[in-house]
């Protein structure tokens, strides 16, 4: 199941759908463009009753349209689009299993942990509604807990598309110590914006009161920005010629937002991305690999849902790992604080318990299982995540 393969597929089918479009207006209006030369013809006529005339006009405009071909060519179109399109249901099915159920294995779920995951996630995408629903139904009142968090960073959201900064200020300072403390610099971006605002709309003393009272206690540590922000007062009304034009970008409403967002989730101890959304998108990624495993262990006939350790890893990619992982190359378990991995004097890595076995419980030496160096287990060295 190559996702890059299909959205290749997928963006050829969307081309040829849009050259056949193009195409086709193409031809239509050529033919709508003879047509119209025709009417034109037959209005000047001084005797629009003569029918050597009509005929001799009628004639000509049949040629031109046969020449055109109007129907071969928009059939020819016609079929060149259909091979796309019927080209790519095939591709799907080739490319999906219709049943990833082979890949599902019992696991033992703490429900009420994913209700209250997944009651979070509707609170995260601002449905209230459908997280206090599910909380109602699935009797789960603590996770309400959340939901102010929630209602008030949409406040905040809401107000900023009317470009409103009245409910983030209130909230940054609120929050001020604990968004210094983060390294977060939303007051100084959300007065830059005010102040832009300013300078595009009001005058040069406006601006300038402006900047005095609410970018000044920023010059010292943000002197560059806060130079070009002055800058441009002198630019009031004539903005177009400011060295500093891309200040005014309306993205950077579009950054402060998604900005707020993730300060909002820190200060509340969430992730930016909802755990319901992240375990998602590493179930779509790591799904082919569990079904070729999963048919691999049926022809074998072993046990899959027994299996207390998958046998191969499943790539997710670097934007699904958070934290180190360290599988033994030995015993192949996970390295954890209990087992943590240990770096040997020839620079290979072990888990301790494998070390353990090999050393017989520190007595020996032991050969490293992938170079010729001896080592004991007082020589290697604990690794921290």
């Amino acid at each position: 199941m190559e996702l890059d393969t299909l959205k290749d597929a997928f963006d050829r089918v969307v081309k040829r759908q849009k050259l056949s479009s193009f195409r086709s207006q193409e031809i239509v209006d050529q033919v709508g463009h003879e047509i119209e030369q025709a009417l034109a013809k037959i209005k000047a006529i001084n005797d629009p009753l003569s029918p050597v005339h009509l005929k001799s006009i009628l004639s000509e405009l049949k040629l031109k349209l046969n020449t055109v071909g109007p129907l071969n060519l928009l059939e020819g179109l016609q079929k060149e689009r259909n091979i796309n399109l019927s080209k790519y249901p095939k591709l799907l099915e080739k490319s999906f299993s219709p049943d990833i159920s082979k890949a599902y294995r019992d696991v033992d779920f703490d429900f009420h942990l994913v209700n209250q995951i997944v009651a979070n996630h509707f609170y995260q995408q601002g449905l209230f509604d459908l997280g206090d629903c599910l909380i109602d139904e699935a009797g789960e009142p603590e996770a309400i807990a959340i939901r102010s968090h929630f209602l008030e960073m949409y406040q905040v959201l809401e107000a900023l598309k009317v470009k409103n900064l009245g409910p983030a200020l209130n909230w940054i300072t609120l929050n001020r110590e604990k968004l210094n403390q983060n390294g977060s610099m939303l007051e100084l971006k959300l007065h830059r914006l005010q102040f832009v605002e300013i300078v595009k709309k009001g005058t040069k003393a406006d601006a300038l009161s402006y900047a005095r009272t609410h970018l000044a206690p920023f010059a010292s540590l943000h002197m560059n920005e806060f130079q070009k922000l002055v800058v441009c007062i002198i630019w009031v009304g004539k903005l177009d010629s400011c060295p500093h034009a891309e200040l005014m970008a309306p993205t950077h409403w579009d950054e402060f937002t998604q900005e707020i967002i993730k300060q909002f989730c820190s200060l509340v101890g969430q992730s930016y991305w909802s755990p319901l959304s992240v375990a998602i998108a590493a179930g779509i990624k790591g799904l082919p690999t569990l079904l070729k495993l999963a048919n691999v262990m049926a022809a074998k006939r072993q046990e899959w849902q027994e299996m207390k350790q998958l046998p191969v890893p499943v790539e997710l990619g670097k934007e699904l790992q958070f934290h180190s992982i360290f599988v033994c190359p030995v015993s192949r378990d996970q390295g954890s604080e209990e087992n943590p991995p240990m770096l040997m004097p020839c620079q290979h890595v072990l888990c301790n318990q494998s070390i353990m076995k090999l050393s017989k419980n520190t007595s020996r030496t032991f050969k490293c299982p992938y170079c010729p160096t001896e080592a004991s287990a007082a020589q290697c060295r604990q690794l921290h995540f």
